[in-house]
């Protein structure tokens, strides 16, 4: 190390002394040198201090015991267990010209869950708590707590996925949000609109979620192929809860898709829902439903963070007592990124078989509808407010004036929402 300093002390010297352009005399060198020699043997010392030193620090350190290897597989929780954790926000404010209390869809009876405008003046909406991680190279967990506007904590989802399935299964088992139709799967945050299609609320009860096991598998192809089947214990609506052992409800679906070009992408799929209902407002036996869903999405040269028109409709039919059915188509336009607008119209058929409430008997003839227009401003990816107008006829003669203000908050790192 201290070779490595010879030249330049002597350049540095050259130049500090000033060299003059005459010739140095005899006296002069032997002075030049003897100062040399004492600045080196000075910086070796220096140098051979600070090794010293070194040395007796390193021998001082107390080494830290080292933890024992985690076992094959499985994550050392002390360090690489770190989940992450994600909170969103929601609130509304509602004007609305018909008493929300009496809200009812005529010829369907009443769902439950998330279903009718809610409450009029301020709200909360449904807020959420997201934690996932990986638990090892096998399985990851995922836990989505809702924290609802009446001041109660239900669990959305709780799930765990396996990933070492052959063929490229992948098994998910615990609480999930179904995989039917197109926007069942989606929170309520992800959504385009306030609210859920009235499709959803008189077939679905707002969307479908079931406790069991779901099996999906995606073809290995550059066209998008999805086949997955689900088993469950039924308790959601449209089935009851029942006192049984085994399977009490299942699903089939199947969604295909791929891209147009450079700008355009597209996804369509059929989905089957069996279950079994339990004097549920007095049906009891076996409820059949049917989905057909489609979404076509266009942006210029694939830059949908610019500029995208999105199309989405799904088909509904419900077999039970009678056959009833319902759809809905709406589009959203992002015509900047940070505004969007968007239309929705709504339609149901309750078939031929009556449904008597209140002592009323809703008969064929009506046919709930809605049509809703909504414009959004996004400053963010983390942040929405929304402003939206539906005209619902739900029920005959009592048409509703819907407004809603709506504002979602993301805190926190979460996962990116499905096509």
């Amino acid at each position: 190390m201290s070779r490595m300093i010879h030249g330049p002390c002597l350049l540095a010297l050259a130049v500090a002394f000033g060299l003059p352009a005459r010739a140095a005399s005899d006296a002069e060198l032997a002075e030049i040198r003897s100062q040399i020699r004492e600045l080196r043997s000075q910086y070796e010392s220096r140098i051979q201090a600070l090794e010293q030193r070194l040395k007796d620090a390193e021998a001082r350190a107390v080494p830290q015991p080292s933890a024992p290897p985690a076992p094959a597989g499985v994550n050392d929780s002390r360090s690489a267990f770190n989940p992450a954790i994600s909170a969103i926000l929601t609130g509304t404010y509602a004007h609305l010209s018909r008493d929300p209390r009496s809200f009812g869809i005529a010829g369907f009876a009443p769902s439950g869950g998330e279903i009718g405008p809610g409450r009029r003046s301020f709200g909360l909406g449904e807020s959420e708590l997201i934690l996932s991680a990986n638990v090892d190279p096998h399985f990851a967990g995922n836990l989505v707590l809702a924290v609802t506007p009446g001041n109660e904590i239900g669990v959305e989802e709780a799930y765990g996925q396996y990933f070492g399935a052959p063929l490229g299964l992948s098994p998910k088992f615990g609480r999930f949000l179904s995989g039917i139709g197109y926007q069942n799967e989606q929170h309520a945050h992800a959504w385009d609109f306030v609210d859920a299609p009235l499709a959803y609320q008189a077939f679905l009860g707002g969307r479908y979620a079931t406790d069991g096991l779901q099996v999906k598998w995606i073809a290995p192809t550059d066209h998008f192929i999805e086949l997955g089947g689900e088993l469950g214990n039924g308790d959601a609506f449209p089935g009851s809860a029942r006192n049984r052992n085994g399977a009490n409800a299942g699903a089939l679906y199947g969604h295909t898709g791929g891209d147009i070009g450079s700008s355009m992408s597209w996804r369509a799929g059929l989905s089957w829902l069996t279950t079994t209902a339990e004097d549920r407002d007095g049906f009891t036996g076996r409820s059949r439903v049917a989905i057909a869903d489609f979404v076509w999405k266009f942006a210029p040269n694939g830059n949908s963070r610019e500029n995208q028109l999105k199309v989405q409709g799904e088909y509904l039919q419900r077999r039970e007592v009678a056959r009833q059915s319902g759809w809905y188509l709406q589009g959203v336009w992002q015509l900047h990124p940070e505004w969007r607008v968007g239309a929705r119209f709504d339609r149901l058929d309750p078939g031929s078989a009556p449904y008597e409430a209140d002592g009323t008997v809703l008969r064929a003839g009506f046919k709930p509808r809605r049509a809703s227009v909504m414009v959004d401003y996004n400053p963010s990816e983390f942040s929405r407010i929304r402003l939206q107008y539906a005209r619902s006829e739900t029920l005959p003669g009592v048409p509703d004036n819907e407004w809603f203000v709506q504002y979602i908050l993301s805190l926190g790192a979460h996962g990116a929402h499905k096509y």
